[in-house]
């Protein structure tokens, strides 16, 4: 299983030039890279290699920066495709898909740069890194990390890491190749996970996570932008940019709290973990004006995949369901009916008279599907014919 590792930079003040010149530089490439790629209908690497390697040489690049530089921009392509073809983009002829399709894709001046082993060595018994640059090889590029990374670097480091600056700070973005736990076959059941706005996530086990506080920090974070922004004085712009992506880190540690809980509730009590597949739900759902901002600003794809890692690695089965009727139907007697649900919070069955909170109800029907799911999934278990 592939993790990532962020450690940050702490070069000196000319190792920091270095970097960013070099990211500058390389981005640069890619840009012009990415016009040849657009003009010839975007070849393969192969094919697009022979028409920009030897400029990209001459431009300074050292071999395998050339070559880093042609792939990242072919990957950019390859997901621009899949994005479209995932209807991420709109439909045929929306006005997003339209500027996505007849435009060169671009990159950031400090977008990240991916370097192997050839181009950037790490000491971690110093916690220094070597990394190449245009301007030759920096040596003993000091960096910081908790003790947990160093460790999963020093057991784990695989493969390619990123080079990236933001708000002026480099990180390296490393990624790990972490063995996965064996999986549990025979889950004694299934925790059904209900997620959503006014309560994060809901399961079936009783555990609640609200959603109020991190509601509240997010009304909070919004009309401090605000005023931010109505201000516009050279202050408010230097708070503005002190305070970006303040909000995404609390809500990625708030939900990476909920999906720890729920997987250690699931690891002790060895049973699996049943989610809600909400793929392309902000695209079904009608909304008023004042709903958008809450709905849209909703995480709930970030903390399934955050589940979902944590139960790779502790060997916890994981399975989506069908979301459809989850919160009209009785877990009881399994009456559907869109009048069950009385209210955000109040679930009472029309049929057998039940009451319950409506996350909870919602919760032991996702478990429910998951059981289901798992022992209709499961591969067959009859000896082979001989």
């Amino acid at each position: 299983m592939k993790v990532v590792v962020q450690v940050k930079l702490t070069p000196e003040a000319d190792q920091a030039a270095g970097l960013r010149a070099t990211l500058r530089t390389v981005n640069e490439s890619a840009n012009w890279v990415s016009v040849v790629a657009f003009e010839r209908g975007v070849p393969r690497e192969y094919e697009l290699r022979k028409h920009t390697y030897a400029e990209l040489k001459a431009r300074g690049l050292g071999a395998q920066a050339a070559q880093h530089v042609i792939k990242k921009v072919r990957d950019a392509y390859t997901t621009l495709k899949a994005n479209i073809r995932a209807g991420n983009l709109g439909k045929p002829g929306s006005k997003r898909r339209r500027k996505a399709e007849s435009k060169p894709v671009t990159f950031r001046p400090a977008a990240a740069q991916p370097y192997d082993d050839r181009c950037l060595s790490w000491q971690l018994d110093q916690q220094t890194v070597s990394i190449w640059t245009t301007a030759g090889r920096l040596k003993a590029v000091r960096f910081a990390c908790s003790p947990d990374a160093l460790k999963m670097l020093r057991d784990h480091r695989q493969g390619e890491s990123d080079l990236i600056e933001r708000d002026g700070v480099f990180y390296l973005i490393a990624t790990c190749d972490v063995p996965e736990a064996p999986p549990n076959e025979n889950p004694t059941f299934f925790i059904g996970v209900d997620l959503g706005i006014a309560n994060i996530a809901t399961a079936s086990t009783g555990y609640r996570a609200a959603g109020r506080g991190l509601n509240r920090h997010r009304k909070r974070q919004l009309d401090l932008r605000e005023k931010l922004q109505a201000k516009g004085t050279k202050a408010a712009k230097r708070l503005l940019k002190k305070r970006s992506r303040k909000e995404a880190r609390h809500t990625a540690n708030v939900n990476h709290i909920v999906a720890k809980t729920v997987v250690t509730t699931a690891e002790r009590t060895g049973s699996g973990i049943a989610l809600e597949d909400l793929t392309g739900i902000r695209s079904r759902v009608r909304l008023r004006k004042d709903q958008r901002a809450t709905v849209h600003s909703w995480s709930f794809h970030q903390l399934a995949a955050f589940v979902e890692y944590k139960a790779k690695r502790a060997g916890v089965p994981l399975v989506y369901v069908d979301p459809a009727y989850t919160s009209q139907e009785c877990s009881q007697c399994h009456h559907i009916d869109r009048r069950n649900r009385q209210s955000q919070a109040t679930f009472a069955c029309r049929a057998c008279g039940v009451m319950m909170h409506a996350d909870d109800n919602a919760s032991h029907n996702i478990a429910r599907k998951g059981a289901t799911a798992w022992t209709a999934g499961r591969e067959s278990r009859v000896p082979a014919t001989p």
